[in-house]
């Protein structure tokens, strides 16, 4: 959460806590989002993207801004969602990603009363901890806000303190979102929304103990200790507990900033190498990724390094795992592509018969990835248009076999990370050594 994010403007409203209440929230958004299609709501936001005729894009608009509206009140894991579904804004018309994207940076406060409630449930008298605390927080997410603030020692730190009532909140959340996404996935795919809900409700439950991503966040500054360009900021553990973590205030520029026309695209294209390396050594030599890639939870620096913020949704990867990955990558950097099959199978994704996943459902990805990894000239993101086109053709020629696909649920978030990453380096236009530094991580 970059500390140069403005204050939300929006009107306050307090967020609905019944299941109930947020059930019907989540079914009135739907209704509104237009009895024009058969799929309403962020189903019919989905599947109209694609769509270049003008009446439709006003109509995707409409929703998005209703989609935006209705889950930044809500809060909880339903605007997790909806931020889940901005990362991918490079897919959609550019009028329709500009409000997507503002459920990644302004949803609505909550009064500082309710606020000052929680901070003394948790600490006691914040005047005995802090000499300055500012009432109004400069960033509001899905389950809490972030206050600045200047602690008893002089330190400027941010201040994060979950909302009230959230874990109730997002409880019936979980409820609803779960008949929600399986309703929803059944009109576009045949696919098993098990292990996709297993790994959401997971991450989502994690998301609401501050103690865990601030344990977290000092793995994550132990690990990256040898790479200056990634800036972790660092844990007050005497001033956090489950509900508030306080951690040193560590700024840079917003991402509207990083990404404009104004910034140097040698400056962008450091940063995007970064974002890269976070991906591929988290993965591959980590083994735990900073898996809520939301472009609004980094901060960039003219210096070339970039702040990670929000550390609360992680993703551990299972070693086995780790290594599928590594191999898959020898494998596609060297181009051995009709292994790659047999390797996937040795990971969990395989058919339902057992069978290896055939060349139709492969070799649309494997084409895709030779032009990210061509040696020369290096790969500009953003400039290429087609590449999300490439991803959306390569998963529509698996929705007829969707059925019949088995996967590990490790993988949702990996491929979440790596997708948003995608959407990332393309707002950033990025060009980089993708391929020697892919080369240099897996040791090949």
């Amino acid at each position: 959460m970059p500390g140069e994010r403005k204050p939300s403007r929006r009107r306050h409203r307090e967020p609905v806590k019944t299941p109930l209440g947020r059930l019907f929230e989540l079914g009135s958004l739907a209704a509104r989002a237009g009895a024009s299609t058969a799929l309403t709501g962020v189903a019919g936001l989905l599947r109209s993207a694609p769509s270049r005729h003008a009446r439709n894009r006003a109509e995707l608009v409409r929703n998005a801004e209703r989609l935006v509206e209705t889950l930044g009140d809500m809060k909880g894991a339903a605007m997790k969602v909806g931020q889940m579904l901005s990362l991918h804004d490079a897919i959609l018309p550019p009028e329709v990603a500009a409000v997507l994207r503002t459920l990644q940076k302004t949803t609505s406060s909550l009064p500082f009363e309710a606020i000052e409630e929680q901070l003394v449930r948790e600490l006691g008298n914040p005047l005995d901890r802090f000499a300055r605390f500012e009432e109004q927080g400069f960033a509001a997410a899905s389950i809490g806000q972030v206050h600045r603030a200047v602690y008893r020692d002089g330190r400027e730190v941010a201040v994060k303190v979950q909302y009230p009532g959230i874990d109730r909140i997002v409880a019936a959340d979980l409820a609803n979102l779960k008949r929600v996404l399986k309703s929803v996935v059944s009109l576009v795919t045949k696919v098993d929304v098990r292990p996709i809900w297993q790994e959401l409700k997971a991450r989502l439950v994690e998301e609401l103990d501050y103690l865990n991503e601030a344990e977290n966040l000092r793995r994550m500054a132990a690990l990256w200790a040898d790479e200056p360009r990634v800036v972790v900021p660092r844990v007050v553990p005497e001033a956090t507990t489950r509900r508030v973590l306080t951690m040193e205030y560590v700024t840079g520029l917003s991402p509207d900033e990083a990404c404009s026309e104004a910034t140097p695209q040698e400056t962008r294209d450091r940063w995007g190498e970064v974002l890269f390396l976070l991906l591929v050594r988290g993965l591959l030599e980590h083994r735990l990724l900073h898996a809520d890639p939301n472009i609004a939870n980094f901060a960039f620096r003219t210096d070339g390094s970039v702040v990670v913020y929000d550390l609360g949704c992680v993703k551990a990867v299972p070693e086995p795992l780790a290594r599928g990955y590594r191999a898959l990558c020898r494998a596609a950097l060297d181009r051995r592509h009709d292994e790659i099959p047999v390797l996937l199978h040795g990971m969990g994704l395989h058919l339902s018969d057992g069978k290896p996943y055939s060349g139709v459902l492969v070799d649309p990805y494997l084409a895709l990835v030779d032009d990210l990894l061509r040696p020369s000239p290096p790969y500009r993101f953003g400039v290429d248009g087609t590449v999300y086109g490439k991803l959306i053709d390569a998963a529509r020629a698996g929705v007829a076999k969707a059925s019949d696909l088995r996967f590990p649920s490790d993988i949702v978030f990996v491929n979440r990370t790596a997708l948003g990453h995608l959407g990332n380096l393309t707002r950033l236009k990025a060009a980089g050594p993708w391929r020697s530094t892919l080369e240099r991580v897996v040791g090949f």
